[in-house]
């Protein structure tokens, strides 16, 4: 034991003594969580993820009156009207730019996080939203199209660092018994963003053609809340530990977010994880793919990134408003039933926070993409048959909004999760890069595919989602172990198996227990002859007598 680990082991000795809280304060005081861990949860999520589905759905309602400003903008630099097809591509371009923007902000996690921590990340990253905001905002007054192009690249990588540093952050401070059910925040606050940034495209709102731009100026607001409240809660206790090696620190910040003063057995389990890392650097992306020990970890980390953005999603929102009306539900009433979607997809994703502990992430993952194929199909059948009965496009409501739900109640926000609990501190960063590298492509092929994808197969192309669906539900059935309630220890040895090798921390410990077995000293062979002398001289007092 080095002097680091001395002074860790007083620390946790201190925990244990003089710092104790008395018996009836303990009793009060059970959980092992705090009111803290959930607004740190809460705000961390506020000034990230919410941002990231707001942004995903704030620029569908002023959509109208961002061309027509385009439009505007080029008849006045050129003196004719703009080309449709131009028109296309520059709207094509302003939609899609935020997942590249995305990509490069997940890239840039691993520079930024080595340096600033997993806080105060999320810190800085709220000036990408407000620079983007600004942008946005102001791009009508300026009457310049290409400053909100560049705004929301800008916010695609305050997304991309978002996704990957606020699932980290809250996997870190969370104790495993709630990790699940705080992991899911994620994914609630991208529905309530989807949500917000729907409610607010209304025309008796925002989504007016005189004040569209005050929809991204709206962005604003998480990011400074996240500012003035995320800085007065402590860093991750792992990442203080065994990374700055901040031990009073880190014990300081497990007792705010545990909500008590003994945290020696939280110590404790960071320490036996921190001696394996002193043997270990931060590994790199290419480090991770190679290494044999986590192979299947980084494998199911793709496809389930991949399947999450592949299976089908975006493809309902540009069927809603076409199903919507051949229901018989008016133009102008669309956007307040479009509503519902957002609804049901906020009120799957807490569901789902609520149940993860209990169920598990296995049979949410699972039970997820499997109903989402199931509705596929059934949604394919009644888009063919829309027009053989009144009831039929109802009857596509009802699978479009069940998807919707499937999706939420597991797939929606587990992969984030998955992610946290898979790899060791040495490896977490790597590893969401990679996740998000895989998510934002993903995400691309997606909205550049899928209108040729339509245009060629029509309604069948949800039999394509389907297939993506059932082909990860098998994938997860087959390989997927369940992490509820486990240690990373514990998780990597459950792929070890399939991975063909120990993780690093078990090898060490055999090592350990092969050496301690090595060093045991041999007996003394005058030691030996004694006592074969006296048991040879007991024998022949008793043969004599």
């Amino acid at each position: 034991m080095d002097a680091r680990e001395l002074a860790l082991a007083s620390l946790i000795h201190d925990t244990h003594c003089s710092g104790e809280l008395p018996v009836g304060h303990r009793l009060r005081r059970k959980k092992d969580w705090s009111w803290t861990l959930v607004l740190a949860a809460l705000v961390g999520a506020f000034g990230s993820s919410f941002l990231y589905g707001y942004n995903l759905s704030v620029v569908n309602a002023p959509t109208p009156y961002i061309k027509a400003f385009y439009n505007e903008t080029w008849y006045r630099r050129h003196g004719q009207p703009i080309d449709p097809d131009t028109l296309t591509l520059l709207w094509s371009v302003t939609v899609s730019i935020f997942a590249i923007g995305g990509l490069v902000g997940t890239l840039m996690v691993k520079f930024i996080g080595k340096f600033l921590g997993r806080k105060y990340t999320l810190l800085v990253n709220n000036g990408f939203a407000i620079s983007a905001a600004l942008l946005m905002a102001c791009s009508l007054q300026a009457g310049t199209f290409e400053i909100l192009i560049v705004g929301r690249f800008i916010m695609g990588i305050d997304g991309g660092i978002a996704l990957s540093v606020l699932p980290m952050y809250v996997n870190e401070i969370s104790p495993k018994e709630i990790r699940g059910s705080l992991g899911q925040v994620t994914a609630i606050f991208i529905c309530i963003g989807v949500f917000v940034g729907q409610l607010l495209g209304l025309p008796e709102l925002l989504g007016k053609e005189s004040t569209w731009p005050f929809l991204f100026g709206v962005i604003t607001i998480p990011a400074l809340v996240q500012l003035a409240t995320l800085s007065l809660l402590p860093e991750s206790p792992r990442y203080l530990l065994l990374e700055k090696h901040n031990e009073a620190g880190a014990m300081k910040a497990f007792q705010t977010f545990l909500g008590k003063t003994d945290v020696s057995q939280e110590l404790e389990e960071a320490l036996s994880e921190s001696r394996v890392q002193r043997t270990l650097h931060l590994l790199s992306v290419l480090e991770l793919l190679r290494a044999p020990f986590v192979r299947w970890q980084v494998i199911t980390v793709i496809i389930t990134m991949a399947s999450y953005q592949l299976c089908g999603l975006n493809a309902i929102w540009f069927y809603t408003n076409s199903i919507f009306g051949k229901a018989g539900i008016p133009q102008d009433k669309i956007p307040y039933i479009t509503l519902s979607t957002g609804g049901i997809e906020t009120i799957a994703a807490i569901f789902s926070g609520l149940v993860i502990e209990r169920i598990g992430r296995r049979p949410l993952l699972i039970g997820g993409f499997g109903l989402m194929a199931l509705f596929f199909g059934t949604l394919t059948v009644t888009l063919t048959l829309q027009d053989q009965a009144p009831w039929v496009p109802y009857l596509s409501i009802v699978c479009i909004l069940a998807t919707i739900a499937s999706f939420c109640s597991g797939p929606g926000g587990i992969p984030f999760i998955l992610t946290g609990e898979f790899f060791q501190q040495s490896e977490r960063s790597a590893a969401f890069i990679i996740a998000g590298t895989v998510n934002w492509i993903s995400n691309f092929a997606v909205g550049l595919l899928f209108p040729f994808i339509q245009k060629s197969l029509d309604s069948y192309c949800f039999l394509v989602f389907a297939s993506v669906c059932i082909a990860g539900a098998v994938y997860f059935y087959f390989v997927l172990p369940e992490t509820k309630n486990r240690t990373h220890a514990e998780i990597s040895q459950a792929f070890a198996k399939r991975n063909k090798t120990q993780p690093p921390e078990v090898k060490m410990d055999l090592a350990m227990a092969e050496k301690k077995a090595n060093s045991q000293p041999e007996p003394d062979p005058s030691s030996t002859l004694d006592s074969s002398g006296q048991s040879k001289m007991s024998k022949c007092v008793f043969s004599l007598q």
